[in-house]
């Protein structure tokens, strides 16, 4: 990996542990606070590349609110708790080796940014609450260009802005969807494997495979 100009972080699992709002709620949700977390993400998700596909765009907050509604009612939690689980969400936490590790990267020079499905008012919200706001050059979100990850029209927004090869980026995501994304558009991704999960088979090997950030370290 040699020649490389901006190291992109995806924030949503990658950066900041989005099972972090409701772990946080697990004393009043019970033992299916986990389930739970995991079946909102996904829903999450499935909003988005849902609206892509049939160009019917709604904000990350949005989307964020319309799978919280429909996790709520699939696992029958108290529906007071709307509004607890969305403000925990504007203030996830991020993985412990996070801000060290985005410290370590900035003293050596790399510029640093956030492509994210996320609003720039989430991500710029989520930054300031942990105190990583002067660790990153640009947060990026895919409003800029009004479709989701893994559409490549995202993926152009930093080599717009930088105007760099996209081989001179290295991206990291935990999402495998997001590696491929990446990887097929040209970027040098490489997966942060936190859970050994199983890559998916989409026409895309990642140049690297770590269990958590600071591994990134070793490899530039």
């Amino acid at each position: 990996m040699k020649n490389i100009k901006a190291i992109i972080f995806d924030a949503y699992g990658t950066l900041f542990d989005v099972n972090s709002a409701a772990e946080k709620c697990k004393d009043k949700i019970g033992d299916k606070w986990e389930p739970f977390a995991n079946f909102w993400r996904t829903t999450q998700l499935e909003y988005t590349w849902l609206r892509s596909l049939m160009g019917r765009h709604k904000d990350f907050w949005q989307i964020t609110e319309d799978s919280l509604d429909k996790s709520i009612k699939n696992f029958k939690i108290d529906s007071s708790m709307r509004d607890e689980l969305l403000n925990l969400y504007k203030v996830l936490s991020p993985f412990k080796e996070v801000p060290e590790t985005l410290k370590i990267l900035k003293e050596k020079k790399y510029k640093l940014a956030i492509l994210s499905n996320g609003t720039p008012a989430l991500l710029n919200e989520l930054v300031n609450s942990n105190s990583l706001e002067n660790l990153f050059d640009n947060i990026f979100s895919i409003e800029e260009v009004g479709i989701y990850k893994p559409d490549s029209k995202v993926y152009d927004i930093p080599i717009k802005k930088y105007n760099i090869k996209k081989n001179e980026v290295i991206f990291l995501s935990a999402n495998t969807w997001d590696v491929s994304g990446g990887g097929n558009y040209g970027y040098q991704a490489i997966w942060v494997n936190r859970n050994n999960n199983i890559f998916d088979n989409l026409d895309y090997k990642p140049k690297k495979e770590i269990k958590n950030l600071s591994e990134l370290i070793k490899l530039i």
